[in-house]
């Protein structure tokens, strides 16, 4: 082969095109779409931590089911004359079926807002169980500014108890946070003669200040409770 006949082939192998998938690289891979995030759920209910002697109390409130008694202790909470009321009640010696706490003004009367309209368990679908919220009364529409936690299911305070009087108690809300600190004030040294008719013998000595009462946050990972029932 001559020189001249050499240079011509490879000329000719330089300049031969190169397929295009030959100097591509391959498509990339689709995207992996990123996984969702489940959206945050808030709950509107109202949250206040009651600040006592003992230690603190956070209750949620069930103002849609109860708005009148809920209404009320917050109306206490807002113009912060809850502050100074006392835990002043323990059922020790109901036995371990009747447990409860309350608490109250136990000072100027003057500081009470008039008296609410009563809501029953029937009406608002809630029920009286261990940790339950409710308010304190003698006669349907007299309550004013007691109320009880619950440390034991009392079911006799429903409205449709069988063998209750019909009306019960009204439940607004419930303990979601220190319930320990209730254990605590319901544990708490009592005078054997102080109180009269059914709470002799009931009354805290010393009696468990209120310092502060205010709305808050709903606590993290608050227990989905048990006062609203079972449909």
């Amino acid at each position: 082969m001559t020189l001249t006949a050499l240079l011509s082939l490879i000329f000719a192998v330089q300049t031969v095109a190169v397929p295009p998938q030959a100097t591509q690289l391959p498509p990339s891979p689709p995207p992996i779409p990123a996984p969702e995030t489940p959206p945050v759920v808030v709950d509107a209910r109202p949250h206040v931590e009651l600040v006592t002697d003992l230690g603190s109390i956070t209750v949620r409130l069930e103002d849609g089911r109860a708005p009148v008694t809920a209404a009320n202790f917050l109306r206490y909470v807002d113009a912060k004359r809850m502050d100074g009321f006392k835990f002043y009640r323990s059922t020790k010696n109901w036995g371990p079926s009747n447990q409860l706490i309350q608490a109250g003004n136990r000072g100027d009367a003057r500081r009470n807002y008039p008296p609410i309209a009563h809501e029953p368990t029937t009406a608002t679908g809630l029920t009286n169980c261990k940790g339950a919220l409710v308010m304190a009364r003698l006669n349907p529409g007299d309550a004013t500014t007691d109320f009880f936690l619950l440390l034991s299911d009392i079911k006799g305070f429903d409205a449709d108890a069988p063998g209750g009087d019909g009306i019960g108690f009204a439940v607004f809300g419930e303990v979601v946070a220190g319930a320990d600190v209730a254990e605590a004030i319901f544990a708490a040294p009592v005078s054997p003669t102080a109180g009269e008719g059914v709470m002799r013998g009931q009354m805290l000595e010393p009696q468990v200040t209120i310092r502060t009462a205010r709305r808050v946050a709903a606590p993290a990972e608050a227990p989905a409770g048990c006062v609203v029932k079972a449909r």
